[in-house]
């Protein structure tokens, strides 16, 4: 027997016996450095634009086209539409409101603007926006599972709410691209 990482893993084929191991999933991944602060990797931009815009646009998709008329596609594994991959059709509009969740802890991580300034995490509005999209993704993960679209209209307008809020305070404001993320006041 071996033992990897506190993980023992064995398979049973036939008559021979393979300890096999894997890394502990609940584990931390390691600090950045000795204060604990955990290093990000992208700017806030990027964070929006990998996860929340593709994540929202599941949500918005399933308001107007039934996530189950989406046929698998033949190699669902390599299919970059959400709706015709492995987790496709209801399934991705739930995982899509559990990414919209999750990525609100993301928000919260000190981290750069696109423009190169910090984002006012600690602003009030700011938490209390990122809550907003917490929120509207758990609502959209939730209607997604009752498969009715009629929900996932009430749910994709919480997403789009949230979005407005922070985007009416920190984007879309006078002097465009570089005076986003400006100081709280």
């Amino acid at each position: 027997m071996v033992r990897f990482g506190g993980v023992l893993r064995v398979l049973v084929v036939g008559h021979l016996t393979f300890a096999l191991s894997a890394p502990v999933l609940a584990q931390a991944p390691p600090a950045d450095d000795a204060s604990g602060q955990m290093r990000v990797y992208a700017d806030m931009l990027q964070v929006m634009r990998s996860i929340l815009y593709p994540a929202s646009n599941v949500i918005f998709t399933a308001q107007s086209e039934d996530p189950a008329s989406f046929e698998p596609a033949p190699r669902i594994s390599t299919s970059p539409n959400l709706f015709t991959g492995a987790y496709g059709q209801w399934q991705a509009v739930e995982l899509a409101g559990l990414a919209l969740a999750e990525s609100a802890n993301l928000l919260t991580l000190p981290r750069l603007c696109g423009n190169g300034r910090p984002a006012p995490v600690q602003d009030a509005a700011w938490q209390l926006w990122v809550q907003e999209v917490r929120d509207a993704g758990m609502t959209a993960y939730e209607a997604a599972q009752t498969q009715s679209q009629e929900a996932i209209l009430d749910a994709a307008g919480a997403v789009s709410d949230s979005c407005l809020h922070c985007h009416q305070q920190y984007r879309e404001i006078p002097g465009g691209f570089e005076a986003r993320c400006p100081e709280p006041n």
